[in-house]
């Protein structure tokens, strides 16, 4: 995930993100999901994601999974 801006601490060990409104998740998590951002290091490549035409909309192609979950 992108890095997102503590909004306030709600608690010892929960905080409040400031989310864009695009993402569907609960804006308070609990500190041990959370990690400090660091920059990328100087030098490092960057691959750029590929974009796919699909019914005329552009998506993003998976590369492949990494892990699944059952709802």
């Amino acid at each position: 995930m992108d890095p997102y801006k503590v909004k306030r601490v709600v608690s010892t060990n929960t905080i409040k993100l400031r989310l864009p409104v695009t993402i569907k998740i609960h804006p308070v998590v609990n500190i041990s999901r959370v990690q400090l951002y660091k920059l990328q290091v100087e030098g490092q490549k960057v691959v750029p994601l590929q974009l796919v035409v699909i019914d005329r909309k552009e998506e993003y192609k998976v590369e492949k999974i990494l892990n699944k979950r059952k709802v």
